[in-house]
């Protein structure tokens, strides 16, 4: 079985481009901080490429910036190529199948730049909380 599943944070704005067949697809790099420090008690960071295609592309194309949470869940792969220098290069990549806003923009900003704030519950894009009602009708 080939599945990941990350939570880290965009280190540049997704970049959006379509194939020759006419298929979106983003890329992305997610920056995963490591359970660990390091021998000098620093956190340190994996720079983890994702790919994300079809219709999710969009959406995160459109959706993202740099510094947003995400949770992405996909698998791992890993594709060769040769470069014009004739040397074989390997590039690893997550090919994303979910990718969840952990975070969303807040589009409000009167100062212009971009400011990233958490929702506490991930739901406030849903309406108002309804309170519990002990009686269920079935």
């Amino acid at each position: 079985m080939n599945k990941i599943i990350l939570m880290g944070r965009l280190t540049r704005d997704p970049e959006v481009r379509v194939t020759p067949s006419e298929k979106t697809v983003c890329t992305f790099t997610l920056a995963v901080d490591r359970q660990f420090a390091n021998q000098s008690g620093e956190r340190e960071a994996d720079f983890i490429n994702i790919v994300v295609w079809g219709k999710a592309a969009e959406l995160c194309g459109n959706s993202l910036a740099k510094g947003q949470r995400l949770l992405v869940e996909g698998r791992l792969q890993i594709r060769n190529y040769v470069a014009k220098d004739g040397n074989k290069r390997y590039v690893t990549e997550v090919i994303a199948n979910s990718v969840e806003f952990v975070e969303r923009k807040n589009t409000s900003n009167a100062g212009g730049g971009q400011e990233h704030t958490t929702s506490n519950s991930g739901m406030d894009g849903f309406g108002k909380a309804v309170a519990f009602d002990e009686e269920i009708p079935f």
